[in-house]
């Protein structure tokens, strides 16, 4: 595939998943497209060699593998791993908020989200909705409303003397944004609104009420090259979705020799401690089954096991320019410098020298440049699903990502150069 179409494919992938159901939903299409075949967790697998798979929990974690051909107690596993999830605002269960005249919805914080640059966007509403038909059967559909449909206004500077001057955000008070002006006397239910929607903009006819929902905010501006030379890819959720789709690339394109499996977390800016996070049974449950057909003895999970590496690809942090300081003044990678090799003495990243040598031999055997990320000594480390997943498996990991800014904003920017070059080493790794 040529670069710009590459390109091209990563914008549309980006703009059209909203919420981790929605980029689960486009990496399936990908994947039939590919002839994976889908399998269901509740049934009975059989698994052929050289054949292509994938799976499915909650909607919003996916794993995907190719069986291969080579004996896995011997060869193991290459996984690749990421996350679905990005920091952002989510709907309460009961949202509805009517002030002075406004219907607002009640939000919550999910993760870490940098929350200044949430006010004066454009924002729309995407993700799961549950709901009872008039027969009284269950069913979930995924929505996207795409046009801007809320905002969350800033306090005009006039009122606010301090607003230049670090002040702090009072979640419940600040955070609901506007979606409409109302009539006198006029009442706005939001649950009324989805089972409109849904009877008339996603043809559920039968719908007859809302039950549940997962509905979060996200911000409707395009993602873009900019720079004057096209340098930069600027989008929502490129942590960690950037990463979810040069892998899934890399997957679908690598050779059918080994045991390749990608799994692309949900909740992981959360703690990952749910039944679709890294911390739960999924992957383990899935390799354990890719192993049943040729398990020969009770200690050939573990012997693969010690034959395999994860590769857990999640954003680094490239050094800003304006504030070059929060960087360790050796370890300050840049976006277009290559793969950010992330190490963390506390554990925090799972990298350790075996699995550093592995992939700097990968990137010196393709000519490509790598860098290395280590936070400041004084300065708390975050961390990915790289030592959880080596904790639960007992498998050699390292971790990087692409070297990127405003990590956690609504709006974050990567080099557009790194896209190729680790979408090469993930691929090189798949190989290997």
């Amino acid at each position: 595939m040529k670069v710009e179409d590459s390109q091209v494919g990563l914008l549309q992938f980006l703009q059209q998943s909203p919420t981790p159901f929605h980029a689960v939903a486009n990496m399936s299409a990908v994947l039939e497209e590919a002839s994976f075949e889908r399998l269901d967790l509740a049934d009975a697998w059989s698994l052929q060699k050289n054949s292509s798979y994938y799976v499915l929990r909650n909607d919003s974690t996916i794993i995907a593998f190719k069986t291969g051909n080579a004996i896995l107690a011997e060869q193991g596993f290459r996984i690749t791993g990421t996350h679905t999830d990005s920091p952002c605002l989510k709907l309460k269960p009961q949202p509805d908020v009517v002030n002075h005249g406004y219907a607002q919805l009640g939000v919550e914080v999910y993760g870490g989200a940098l929350l200044h640059p949430w006010f004066d966007r454009d924002l729309s509403l995407a993700g799961r909705v549950n709901f009872q038909n008039a027969d009284g059967s269950l069913e979930a559909t995924l929505v996207d409303l795409r046009d801007p449909v809320a905002f969350i206004p800033s306090l005009a500077i006039h009122l606010d003397k301090t607003a230049n001057d670090g002040r702090l955000i009072d979640k419940q008070k600040e955070l609901p944004p506007i979606l409409l002006q109302l009539d006198a006397d006029e009442k706005f239910s939001f649950d009324e609104f989805l089972l409109h929607h849904l009877q008339e903009k996603l043809a559920k006819k039968d719908a007859n009420s809302v039950l549940a929902h997962e509905i979060f905010l996200y911000d409707t501006q395009a993602p873009s090259l900019l720079g004057l030379r096209k340098q930069f890819l600027a989008s929502a959720r490129l942590d960690n979705l950037l990463s979810c789709h040069i892998a899934l690339d890399a997957l679908v394109n690598c050779d059918n020799n080994y045991a390749s499996v990608l799994v692309c977390n949900d909740h992981e800016e959360v703690g990952s401690v749910s039944a679709a996070g890294a911390e739960g049974p999924f992957l383990k449950s899935v390799l354990q089954r890719m192993m049943e057909a040729e398990s020969k003895s009770n200690d050939d999970f573990d012997r693969a096991i010690q034959n395999s590496v994860l590769l857990s690809v999640d954003n680094a942090h490239g050094v800003h320019p304006n504030f070059a300081e929060m960087h360790d003044s050796a370890h300050q990678p840049v976006l277009n410098g290559g793969p950010v090799i992330k190490i963390n003495a506390n554990q925090r990243y799972a990298s350790n020298s075996h699995s550093i040598a592995l992939i700097k031999s990968l990137c010196n055997r393709l000519g490509i440049k790598h860098q290395s990320f280590v936070m400041r000594t004084d300065l708390a480390c975050g961390s990915t699903i790289g030592p959880i997943t080596a904790a639960a498996l007992g498998i050699s990991t390292v971790d990087i990502g692409i070297a990127s800014f405003a990590m956690h904003s609504i709006r974050e920017s990567a080099g557009i150069e790194d896209v190729q070059s680790v979408n090469s080493v993930v691929q090189a790794f798949f190989n290997r």
